[in-house]
Order: C-alpha cells, then structure tokens, then sequence
C-alpha cells in the first residue's frame, strides 16, 4: 500500500487518459493523490466539438473540466503550478525543480507518476517530466520515493525496453471514462469510441491496450 502519491504532468487530461485508472484504483484503496498540474492547457487546439470554447475562454473551460475530472477520479489535492503551457521546454529547469522538490518535501509521496523524460512525445511532457526526475535528484538517497515514468513515444521499447510496470484497471474503467467525460473540449471526439470499447472485447481491442491496463517504467537514479 502506497503512503502517498504525486502525479507531475503539464496538461488538464493528461492524468486522465493515460494514468486515469492508475489513479482511481489508488484513491478507491484509500491512497492519497496528489495532482500537481503544470498548466490550463490554454495553448491547446481542441475547443469541443463543435466549438464551445474560444482561446480567450479555453483555460477557464478547461481548469473546470480538470476539476471535475479530479473528482471523478478521487483526487483531494491538485496543485496548480502556473506554468504557460507549450513553454515549459522554455523555462530554467531548476527552478521548476526546487518549485517540485517544495512539494515533494511537504508531502513525502511514497510515490511519484510523471511523464518519462524524452519518451513522452509532447515537449511539454518532456520538459515538466525532466524537471521533475530533477527534484528527485534533489532528494539524499534514502528520501528518494519510486517514480514511475509514463512512456508512449512509439520508439520507446527500442530505446527503454518494454515497461516493468503494468496496472489492470478493468475494476475502474468507468471511473476512467467519467474523467474522460469531464474533460469534455478534449474527450468529445474520442469519447464513443471509449464507451463502445467498454461494450465489447472487439473495441477495446480496435482501441489499445490503455482501455484496461496502464504501463509504467520505474525510473533509474545514478
């Protein structure tokens, strides 16, 4: 049983659609989580379908939408760091790092999700996940908590091999797809097809294998 958990990911729905029953499984065994959200995603295309969302309104929209997806799932504490989104790749590393270790130290996570750095396709993904590994960095050795590292760069397993860790989440799919329902300017163009993959076997299997299991790597520290 985890102590605690921090999840450090850029984007509203980025907790939902690849970690999103990751999650729910560890609040449903009453495991803490805690988001730590680096932007609104207010640089993001999609703006519903159709439209009900404008660039002006977007991170309003989509802080609400994150809101909603955090209760869905189970989530008490979601941290927002204030970060602009598509610039994190931008900014001085360590800072973002110390703002992390901050919250690191104040919660003692026994573990920590992020996206693994260079293997997670966004440069956003890439750059919060980087300065997040760096926090931990920050930490004396035996404070360190596990961290796993969220991979779906399609040249991942060439490079980082397959993932050692995966989670079965057939118990908290439709938790998953109320998350994925609240992250509405997001979802609503993906959204039939999670529901039809939770129907029939055929779907979920034409869908991917994120409809029920989850995979993570176990990041390594020198």
């Amino acid at each position: 049983m985890e102590r605690h958990v921090l999840v450090v990911f850029p984007h509203p729905d980025d907790e939902t659609f690849g970690t999103g029953g990751t999650i729910a499984s560890f609040t449903k065994a009453g495991v803490p989580v805690t988001y730590a959200c680096g932007t609104l995603g207010q640089m993001g295309r999609n703006m519903g379908k159709p439209f009900f969302a404008t660039r002006e309104t977007l991170s309003e929209v989509r802080e609400k939408e994150l809101r909603a997806a955090c209760d869905a799932l189970g989530i008490k504490d979601l941290r927002l760091l204030g970060l602009r989104d598509k610039t994190i790749e931008f900014e001085d590393r360590e800072v973002i790092a110390d703002q992390l270790l901050s919250i690191i130290e104040e919660l003692n996570p026994s573990l920590i999700i992020t996206h693994y750095p260079g293997f997670a396709v966004h440069p956003d993904h890439n750059a919060l996940g980087a300065a997040c590994v760096r926090a931990v960095e920050k930490l004396p050795v035996a404070k360190r908590p596990v961290v796993y590292g969220h991979a779906f760069a399609r040249n991942r397993e060439e490079f980082i091999g397959s993932p050692d860790v995966t989670i079965d989440i057939h118990d908290v799919a439709e938790t998953k797809l109320e998350a994925v329902r609240a992250h509405r300017s997001q979802s609503e163009n993906v959204i039939a097809r999670f529901e039809e993959a939770l129907k029939n076997k055929e779907a979920a299997a034409q869908f991917g294998p994120s409809m029920f299991t989850e995979s993570f790597y176990t990041m390594k520290f020198a």
